[in-house]
């Protein structure tokens, strides 16, 4: 078990120990005990985070971003695969509007495959959700 608290470790082994010596009668009051420890830890943890950002806030520094999830937002990987993905479908489809239509057809399908681009460059899809998520935040 990997953990970077040191203090939940001994928790952990203790309570393992214990469970050991007591048999397996005792073992959802020892369960219980190390969770109560473990919630009263995270408990902390959280509170004091808030509090650091709170003091941060009131000096004057910026609130901390919330985290997006992967897949979420306009990252680099996101735009970077958007664009392979495009610039992949933009052979076929300029050969398919090519030969149907000629040249018309394939100025026709490399406008396409621009509007769509640049819509999600711009994110105007996504705007709306953004904002709806920054007001029910207030961050940002």
């Amino acid at each position: 078990m990997a953990t970077h608290d040191p203090e939940l470790r001994k928790e952990l082994d203790a309570t393992l120990q214990t469970r050991k010596e007591l048999g397996p009668e005792y073992e959802s009051e020892l369960v219980e005990s190390f969770l109560e420890k473990l919630d009263k830890t995270v408990d902390q943890r959280v509170r004091r985070q808030f509090a650091e950002q709170q003091i941060q806030v009131a000096r004057g520094a910026q609130p901390p971003r919330p985290r997006r999830a992967p897949g979420d937002g306009n990252g680099f990987g996101e735009r970077f695969g958007f664009a392979t993905v495009s610039l992949v479908l933009a052979v076929p489809l300029s050969a398919i509007g090519a030969v149907n239509s000629g040249l018309i057809g394939l100025i026709v399908s490399w406008a396409g495959i621009v509007g769509v681009n640049a819509v999600h460059t711009s994110g105007f899809f996504k705007r709306p959700r953004e904002q709806r998520e920054r007001d029910a935040d207030g961050w940002e």
